[in-house]
């Protein structure tokens, strides 16, 4: 068996492992209305939005791949290598998008994500996202506040501290996730991670399952 194909079969794995684990939303309440009208009528307006975080673009936009995620999800985690091999592979040809929606039953999934976006304010969303997932074992599950860590990450980057600081605690930051995370809601998004093709939840259960709906969106 080629190495090549020992890796496109552990990835088939890992990725069944982390939706067997999916994790539910314990979160109250409903969508705002016109976000739940807009998802209702033309979802893929809401899937991304204009200042949504892409891991990259194509130019001709025929199909673009969302992920809601929370830092912290394990089930996150495990599906993270799968979704590089995925951007390594389709690329040139998918646009990648990330959006927040930290679970309120993880302690530092919601810092986690305010540590990326402030980041992201500095051109550092990549690296940090992939920090994030690369450290998850490190900082997951801990029930005392991980600031002093992911403030760490930041000096690690070299970004500029009292930017990052001020981005951090700064309440427009929060509000730049809750909306991300409105708008999941508003999708039907019920857990982490979430994937959506174009507009349209898919529902994979293998990395070839994904691989499949690419190829299919592609033509």
């Amino acid at each position: 068996m080629s190495r090549a194909l020992k890796i496109s079969l552990s990835l088939v794995i890992v990725f069944a492992a982390a939706l067997a684990v999916f994790l539910m939303v314990d979160r109250s309440g409903s969508p705002d209305a016109a976000a739940a009208e807009q998802a209702a009528t033309d979802p893929a307006s809401i899937a991304v939005r204009e200042n949504s975080h892409r891991l990259n673009s194509v130019p001709d936009g025929r199909v673009t791949f969302v992920e809601f995620l929370d830092f912290e999800c394990e089930a996150c985690r495990s599906a993270y290598p799968a979704i590089e091999q995925l951007r390594e592979e389709y690329g040139d040809r998918v646009s990648f998008v990330a959006r927040y929606f930290p679970i309120a039953s993880h302690f530092n999934a919601e810092r986690a994500a305010r540590a990326v976006e402030a980041a992201a304010q500095q051109g550092g969303f990549e690296a940090m996202y992939q920090r994030m997932y690369e450290t998850q074992a490190q900082w997951g599950e801990q029930q005392v506040p991980q600031d002093e860590l992911f403030r760490s990450f930041a000096v690690e980057q070299g970004l500029d501290m009292s930017a990052f600081d001020a981005a951090y605690t700064d309440p427009a930051t929060l509000a730049r996730i809750e909306a991300d995370v409105a708008d999941g809601i508003a999708l039907g998004v019920q857990g982490t991670p979430t994937f959506f093709l174009n507009g349209t939840k898919i529902e994979p259960t293998t990395y070839g399952d994904l691989a499949d709906a690419l190829d299919a969106a592609l033509g």
